[in-house]
């Protein structure tokens, strides 16, 4: 069968073609690289290869959380609350950077801004179920808080006692 191209331009062709299939997979494979070096705590090595991804794609979203989460492994917390905002603001449909913001709220004992987070979450994907769960964590929290408030201001009390213990808290 002829194609009606020299022969040349036709392997030319063939040979971009295979070129622009092995890139797509390459770029494919360098989230999932990223996230394994991140799951095997590789950090210097994950965010070596985030930052070469970015420098090319500095908006791509997928692999600005993978950075956002480095830096919160990393103990960089300002910079992935830096990271993780910014995101909201770029990708507002997105739900996995509010749940990052969430998750450092909460490790900093600001339940309140972390329950905010997390419901804009699920504004933005309903179905998200780990910011569900995160969110039923820190309802749980706020409700410790605010049953050790109770106590220390009314003094022991047998209902909010069985209420604490209900819920497999005490306070402190």
């Amino acid at each position: 069968m002829k194609s009606g191209r020299p022969p040349l331009l036709s392997s030319l062709s063939l040979l971009a073609l295979c070129v622009l299939f092995v890139a797509s997979v390459a770029h494919a494979d360098v989230y999932g690289d990223v996230q394994q070096l991140l799951r095997g705590g590789k950090l210097v090595e994950a965010e070596a290869q985030a930052d070469l991804h970015l420098k090319s794609k500095p908006r791509d979203p997928q692999m600005r959380y993978l950075k956002g989460l480095i830096q919160r492994e990393t103990g960089r917390v300002d910079e992935a609350l830096a990271t993780f905002h910014s995101l909201t603001e770029d990708f507002p449909e997105l739900p996995e950077p509010y749940n990052g913001l969430a998750v450092i709220h909460a490790s900093q004992g600001r339940y309140e801004e972390a329950r905010v987070a997390l419901e804009q979450a699920l504004r933005a994907h309903p179905g998200y179920t780990t910011a569900r769960e995160n969110l039923g964590d820190v309802y749980v929290r706020l409700a410790r808080l605010s049953y050790c408030s109770a106590l220390r201001q009314q003094g022991a009390s047998p209902e909010l006692q069985g209420k604490l213990s209900g819920l497999g808290l005490s306070c402190p």
